[in-house]
This record gives structure tokens, sequence and C-alpha cells, in this order.
């Protein structure tokens, strides 16, 4: 099981707008590279990238503050 580790502090966000549907769901399949979420910080967004395939399970929450380093899920 790979951890996916924020890459800096902000606000994550499992969707790409609130009007949107998230990009995955707990349980889904991903692809390598593939856009799980967003990492908000002063107004810029910054895409998180899956780093492994596999099935996803999120940690973090949509609209939670997190850290860098702070797992945001788990892919296995």
């Amino acid at each position: 099981m790979a951890q996916l580790l924020s890459p800096l502090p902000g606000t994550f966000y499992r969707r790409p707008a609130p009007d949107k549907p998230p990009y995955k769901q707990d349980g889904d399949s991903v692809a390598k590279g593939e856009v799980v979420g967003l990492i908000e910080v002063m107004k810029s967004f910054n895409e998180v990238k899956a780093d492994a395939a596999g099935k996803i399970r999120f940690l973090a929450d949509n609209e939670e503050p997190v850290m860098a380093g702070q797992a945001l899920a788990e892919i296995g």
C-alpha cells in the first residue's frame, strides 16, 4: 500500500470545482500520473497526481486543511 503525500501545505480539494463531481471516489482505480485532487495555496491550485497505480482510499476529506508531507490517500 503506497501513501500519496501532500506536496505542500494548503487546502485539499477532491473535486475540480464546487459544482463538479470528485476526481475519484474511495475504491476507484487510478493510473500513475492521474490527477486525484488539488491543493490550494493563496488562490493558486496545484494538481495532486497519483504516484502509483491501484485502488485509492482517501485519508483527507474535501476542503480539509493539510500540511506538507501529510498522507492524503492510500493506493494499493
